[in-house]
């Protein structure tokens, strides 16, 4: 059992939303959080910017406003805005064939992949083929090179299977083919810069003092042992294989992994995403018009994901709500994101709602936690008057 300590919750709260502030201070006060962001804006308006807890497991250092993260895969919903920017720019058709802008990507049976594709998770093209080491995803060019030549391991746009890791190797091409600039560069000089959103892909070394390491979730050491070595779910999740410490690295936080190793704080991600859920523009930035957020709407696949294993629902670039698998996200014109252990991103159109949250301790589920789940259900309930 956790040590229950007081941990006092410091940032502002509009008190109608005193109920999400105080799930939060709860979680610190049992134990199972360390340390956490979390940050709601309602139409611009930030109506919860909190934090609380410690950046380290011996808790003498405080997580502050200013405590970055790895959000794994939370990444991928900033990866998306970077495509869809692309989009809205002309410089990108989601209907066009990957190859239009990388040739070499048609080999071995891809001619017909289309950008969207790529963006809902239906390419085919879920991970490497082995052998993958980390090594060799940190070799962001050649590594994307590897993954034009392979064949699809299912007919694209029949299914999707999450691109758990190879997700910002695509898209970052795409960005790279089509701009000149890298997904790390691109993300920095075009949405975080210009919105003064504190996100970045990768982690610049003068920034790794104010990170707090993640604390792994406990792990199976049976968790592959009943999953067909044959299967897309066991090829993805060991291509590479890698354990939550290795976010902890210096080659990690070096590497352009524009599915998983984004370090930003909630406040960070809620102001990049609240684009989508404003309509296309925030902080007097326009980024996107209402037809090309349209596009993020159209399901795209719908059924049990190949590697994920569960009910899912894809867009163009997000998650759409699927009460099967997230209960807690609501139906409408919602889509949303997390990562590995919990942190999530919600862009809420129908209510012009953007929700984020980060944390050090990592949960156990494949996708959000029941931290997760608590503090967006607090977050409705009040919007519910409940």
């Amino acid at each position: 059992m956790r040590e229950q300590v007081l941990v006092a919750v410091e940032g502002m709260c509009d008190v109608r939303f005193e109920p999400v502030r105080a799930v939060l201070q709860e979680q610190l006060r049992s134990g199972a959080e360390l340390g956490a962001s979390l940050h709601v804006d309602v139409d611009g308006e930030a109506v919860v910017d909190v934090w609380g807890g410690f950046r380290d497991t011996s808790r003498t250092v405080p997580w502050t406003a200013d405590t970055l993260t790895n959000v794994w895969s939370t990444t991928k919903a900033v990866t998306s805005l970077a495509a869809l920017v692309l989009v809205e720019r002309g410089l990108l058709d989601v209907d066009a064939p990957v190859s239009a802008y990388w040739p070499e990507f048609a080999a071995n049976g891809k001619e017909d992949v289309r950008v969207r594709h790529i963006l809902s998770h239906t390419s085919g093209v879920s991970g490497w083929e082995q052998p993958c080491t980390l090594e060799d995803v940190y070799r962001t060019r050649s590594a994307a090179a590897r993954l034009a030549t392979q064949a699809p391991w299912w007919e694209p746009g029949t299914a999707s299977g999450y691109h758990g890791m190879n997700f910002g190797h695509l898209v970052g091409e795409l960005v790279l083919r089509t701009t000149g600039q890298s997904l790390t560069s691109f993300v920095a000089s075009e949405l975080a810069g210009p919105l003064g959103a504190d996100f970045q892909i990768g982690a610049r070394p003068a920034d790794w003092d104010r990170i707090a390491d993640l604390v792994p979730p406990a792990v199976d050491p049976h968790a592959f042992d009943e999953i067909d070595p044959a299967s897309t779910m066991y090829k993805t999740l060991t291509s590479p294989g890698a354990s939550a410490e290795v976010a902890n690295t210096a080659g990690w936080r070096r590497a352009e992994i524009g599915a998983a190793n984004g370090h930003g704080t909630a406040a960070g991600i809620a102001r990049l995403l609240s684009v989508v859920s404003r309509g296309g523009t925030a902080g007097g930035v326009d980024l996107l018009s209402p037809q090309t957020i349209d596009l993020v709407f159209e399901e795209q696949a719908h059924g049990t994901d190949l590697v994920i294993g569960l009910p899912m629902r894809w867009g163009i670039g997000f998650a759409l709500p699927e009460a099967r698998t997230f209960p807690y996200i609501p139906d409408g014109r919602v889509c949303f994101w997390g990562g590995w252990g919990g942190s999530v991103i919600v862009m809420d159109l129908d209510r012009r709602l953007t929700l984020a949250y980060t944390m050090n301790r990592m949960g156990g589920g494949v996708v959000g936690s029941e931290r997760t789940e608590a503090y967006v259900r607090a977050v409705y309930d009040v919007l519910a008057g409940t």
